[in-house]
């Protein structure tokens, strides 16, 4: 028996084609567009208006965008598992109150408020764990209906009344509390010049970064949230993983919402209503850095101080407030087109 090998010449089709100039320049505005949007408008801003290029006008921007850039590296966390978490701006908003109803209400101290803040972040992770993981409920549909618990459960702690320094209770005596100093140097301190808030948000960004890129735990919540089935036919425990994103998101927004507490000085009941869509607007923006076209910390981090240049660069030129929503939203749109339209006829 004899065995005959082919000596058929290989086909253009099976040959590995050549990387056009059309190619690789859309891979180029892929991996680098998002990030030459952001030097284009940090100069065009920089040029036009002097005082943008004040270090105090660009550190009181990073301070700015801190507490939307703290909730969205949850936001982040609960994406790479293929997820989203709609409610970190109620929990945010639920730190504002439990601040202000520990100190001022009750009269403790600022370290006796921080914590019971991250507990209540945590626990309204749990919650998002256990309708998602445990009973099944899609995640955005779970996030959302625990976003309107949170923000009826803050307002039912205090009456509907924001909190304030010697306000009349509900049961007719005075407030006895009020904001510590320690407490508001949160947000309103400084480390060597640079706010205290700012100094946060870039430990969170590396130590979040650490996590996601940097460890097991991190590859794993990758994994999970690429193929959740081939993962638990792997051995992982999906559901568990899941439920850590969902508390370490709730944690990341009971921070934010500790610095919020501390920026405004009082138990605001509407504090922490905007920043929902400006955090799952930086998550989302960030996917489209490096052409990763995945959610990712550094991602997050650059989109959130893409909006800071944005919302300061409008204001210093004396833009209507409203202006800035519009381009807020196109910038978005851009990136997404980033991210999906352009990344997906590259591999098409």
């Amino acid at each position: 028996m004899t065995t005959t090998q082919s000596t058929e010449v290989p086909t253009k089709a099976a040959l590995p084609p050549a990387t056009s100039p059309a190619l690789r320049v859309q891979g180029a505005v892929i991996k680098y567009g998002f990030i030459f949007v952001t030097v284009t408008l940090f100069a065009y801003f920089a040029l036009s208006e002097p005082s943008f290029r004040d270090s105090a006008t660009l550190l009181d921007t990073l301070r700015y965008v801190s507490v939307a850039a703290i909730l969205g590296l949850g936001v982040t966390l609960t994406m790479a598992v293929g997820g989203i978490d709609m409610s970190v701006g109620a929990v945010a908003g639920l730190g504002v109150t439990v601040a202000a109803k520990t100190m001022v209400s009750y009269n403790q101290v600022g370290l006796v408020a921080i914590l019971a803040v991250i507990a209540a972040g945590a626990l309204a992770g749990l919650l998002n764990a256990l309708l998602i993981v445990v009973l099944k409920i899609p995640d955005m549909l779970a996030t959302l209906g625990t976003m309107f618990v949170i923000q009826g459960t803050k307002l039912v702690l205090v009456d509907g009344q924001s909190i304030t320094p010697g306000m009349t209770q509900s049961d007719g005596s005075t407030a006895p509390g009020r904001f510590t100093e320690g407490f508001l140097r949160i947000d309103r301190g400084t480390v060597l010049g640079i706010p205290v808030s700012v100094l946060i948000f870039g430990a969170l960004t590396v130590v979040a970064w650490v996590f996601l890129a940097r460890t097991r735990w991190g590859r794993v919540l990758y994994a999970i949230g690429a193929n959740p089935e081939a993962s638990r036919l792997a051995g992982i425990r999906v559901g568990a993983y899941r439920a850590l994103a969902y508390v370490l998101s709730g944690v990341l927004a009971s921070i934010g919402g500790l610095i919020l507490a501390s920026r405004i000085g009082q138990g605001d009941v509407s504090a922490g209503t905007s920043q929902l869509l400006e955090a799952v607007a930086v998550a989302l923006v960030g996917t489209s850095v490096l052409g990763r076209g995945r959610p990712n910390v550094w991602g997050t981090a650059l989109g959130a101080v893409l909006i800071g240049i944005i919302t300061t660069g409008l204001t210093i030129k004396g833009l209507p407030y409203y202006t800035q929503d519009v381009v807020e939203g196109a910038v978005l749109i851009l990136a997404l087109i980033f991210s999906f339209t352009l990344a997906r006829r590259r591999t098409a």
